[in-house]
């Protein structure tokens, strides 16, 4: 049956997970909410620290409970998966829920062959044969693009450059056919052509198993060519979502309209707009208001709201907090104004 993109997979609902520090525990991603529907590629999006890892780690889970907590909920195919016992989890893990680390160099044993590493899942959640698996180890490598599979599958992951690497990682994560992947910054590091190399995969993929991906990066060009739906992260919370359409002609939030300012344009000899400041710490983290307010110092404080929520704009688009209403950059202000 050809599943279609309006029927939902996975659900994250008032996702909060805090991890200890020094005794304490402090919120890395805070209330999130964000869904997933077939054959949909829904980008996360923001600065380094913005909580974007933290978020795939959650739903796939790899956190180690002694230190972190979580609360809310994540529902795969209408079944809370969210603090499952670890031998359920590793039922969904890798074989419902394929993830595409962001370093393949650390994410790879370095003391295990490439075709040991990439049959492991198949050795966890499948009853193939060894025959059928290792013609499976050789399928996948080739659908990854790598060529000559059967050298490739005896090497170790330092006999190989970081393109090859990085199909490798994808191999593992699409060895039990998920039906979402999670990439986070999958073309990191990878020259422009590797890059669109990936992408095309991922999509090839994506056609194969009708399966949504979730596509974690800072990389906004990679966003308009490739994803459905923008989520834009910023300390721990959604701050603006909506189609790729909407965020790129439309966007509303502050942080949302910084990060697209700051992207390079073709022809452009005006100096790249930096955002000021940093993300905060967890340590740091503002109890109430805007969490970005501190960035836009020169945005009237009454615009901001003291414990925002989200507010739809228009049909599938959301943003959170009313200071989009009055938004403007420094440099829009007129002297008058200020």
């Amino acid at each position: 049956m050809v599943k279609k993109m309006n029927e939902e997979l996975l659900e994250v609902n008032n996702l909060t997970t805090s991890f200890k520090i020094d005794g304490q525990y402090y919120q890395a991603i805070d209330d999130l909410s964000i869904n997933l529907k077939h054959d949909e590629v829904l980008a996360i999006v923001g600065e380094s620290g913005c909580g974007k890892s933290t978020l795939a780690t959650s739903i796939i889970g790899l956190h180690d409970s002694n230190s972190t907590k979580m609360t809310g909920s994540i529902t795969y195919k209408g079944k809370n998966i969210l603090n499952l016992p670890d031998k359920q989890m590793d039922d969904v893990r890798g074989n419902e829920i394929g993830m595409i680390f962001q370093d393949p160099l650390a994410a790879l044993n370095p003391l295990m062959r490439i075709g040991d590493q990439i049959k492991e899942g198949l050795d966890i959640h499948t009853d193939l044969n060894e025959e059928q698996k290792q013609a499976r180890v050789l399928e996948l490598l080739d659908q990854v693009g790598i060529p000559n599979p059967k050298r490739v599958a005896h090497q170790f992951p330092h006999q190989l450059s970081g393109g090859m690497r990085q199909r490798v990682i994808i191999a593992i994560a699409i060895a039990c056919k998920p039906e979402v992947i999670i990439a986070d910054e999958p073309t990191t590091a990878l020259d422009v052509t590797i890059q669109a190399q990936i992408l095309d995969l991922l999509h090839a993929i994506q056609d194969e198993n009708h399966a949504g991906i979730i596509l974690i990066t800072h990389d906004l060009g990679v966003v308009a060519e490739t994803a459905d739906r923008v989520a834009v992260m910023y300390a721990g919370q959604i701050v603006e979502i909506g189609s790729v359409q909407q965020i790129f002609e439309n966007p509303k939030h502050p942080y949302t309209r910084s990060l697209l300012r700051s992207m390079p344009q073709v022809g452009d000899d005006d100096d790249l707009y930096v955002i000021d400041g940093m993300v905060p710490s967890l340590k740091q983290m503002p109890k109430t208001g805007c969490r970005f307010s501190s960035r836009v110092s020169w945005v009237d404080p009454e615009s901001h709201e003291e414990n925002p929520t989200m507010h739809e704009v228009e049909p599938g688009h959301s943003v959170r907090c009313t200071c989009y209403q009055t938004f403007k950059f420094k440099d829009e202000v007129k002297e008058g104004e200020r």
